[in-house]
């Protein structure tokens, strides 16, 4: 019985070294989130300065892949469709949850219309008053389009007594006398270093009481309603985003510049950041902090242009309550002190 029990002891011996190890039983772990798309209606450039330097910056601490979308003509239908996060003008968007698109805008990037009217200096046209009888080239259905007809009845002038000719939108149909007026974007002017520069009157809509959101952040709804906190961390990453492009040009221009070496210059680049400023960061204003104003004015002129009927009211496409939030918990977003020294 002895010899027995020392060949079983044996046995379980050589069994207990010929086992594999067997690790430690380990907890799971927690599935990463998902990544969210933060698409641009456009290709990359200066409009989209504060995208890329948030991107580039790592000031999203979500999972968040930044791409550009150019000539996307269905494009916040897109993002309905790939649960993900858009930038684009703010009439495509409202215009887009009329015909019933399930998506909700939650700030701004450009807080007011980027629309300008062109004119040559030597012409002499200062004011909208001076447009009349004057040919204007445009681009039909288009934002500048649309605001342009807005400013000229707000003022009570004869577009009657306006010439508009389409697709005749460019500088150099402008220069070469096609044109006596262009309606087109302010950061698509010539910069002085340009062969094509030639000196112009800008007339700002703004100046005469229109004022409508620019280029807007939006979600789809799925996003915006089951997914808050990628909103409030996308939302603040913008944030830190346009506040590094405008604290310091020698910093953030070679930064964007780089997200397209070959086609994007630094020197446009910078130009084009001065020209869009104030549409950012408006005197006394916050960034991406928009007012339900310039949603009704959009809206109302939309209607009055014929481009639509507004089938869902605005209350419910547009949220204001994730800029409240993000300026709430964190209150250093709202101080000028980290971009109001223009460098």
């Amino acid at each position: 019985m002895a010899i027995g029990l020392v060949a079983l002891a044996l046995v379980g011996t050589v069994l207990l070294l010929l086992r594999p190890d067997v690790g430690p039983i380990q907890a799971p772990t927690a599935p990463k989130a998902a990544e969210v798309k933060l698409l641009l209606d456009g290709p990359y450039g200066a409009r989209f300065a504060g995208e890329l330097s948030a991107s580039k910056q790592g000031y999203f601490s979500s999972r968040i892949e930044l791409a550009a979308q150019p000539e996307d003509p269905d494009f916040v239908q897109t993002i309905a469709r790939q649960h993900a996060i858009g930038v684009t003008s703010g009439q495509k968007f409202l215009l887009a949850t009329w015909r019933g698109v399930p998506v909700t805008a939650f700030a701004a990037s450009f807080l007011d219309t980027s629309v300008a009217i062109f004119t040559l200096e030597s012409s002499g046209l200062r004011r909208p008053a001076d447009l009349v009888g004057k040919r204007v080239g445009y681009r039909r259905a288009s934002e500048g389009d649309v605001v342009f007809d807005a400013m000229m009845a707000q003022l009570g002038l004869p577009r009657s007594q306006i010439t508009k000719v389409p697709e005749r939108d460019s500088f150099d149909a402008l220069r070469a006398g096609d044109v006596d007026a262009i309606i087109a974007a302010i950061d698509q002017q010539p910069d002085p270093a340009s062969p094509a520069f030639v000196k112009l009157n800008v007339i700002k809509p703004q100046d005469y009481g229109i004022h409508v959101p620019g280029l807007v952040y939006f979600a789809s709804n799925d996003v915006v309603h089951e997914r808050p906190s990628i909103i409030a961390d996308v939302l603040q990453g913008l944030i830190r985003g346009w506040q590094f492009v405008y604290s310091d040009y020698a910093r953030s221009v070679p930064v964007l510049a780089g997200a397209d070496p070959v086609r994007l210059n630094s020197a446009r680049l910078r130009f084009e950041l001065q020209q869009q400023r104030a549409l950012v960061l408006p005197t006394g204003g916050r960034i991406a902090d928009y007012d339900e104003s310039r949603w009704r004015t959009l809206r109302d002129i939309l209607i009055f242009a014929k481009l639509g009927e507004e089938e869902v009211p605005l209350a419910q496409t547009v949220d204001y309550q994730f800029l409240r939030d993000v300026y709430r918990r964190s209150p250093d977003l709202g101080t000028p002190a980290a971009w109001s020294g223009e460098k």
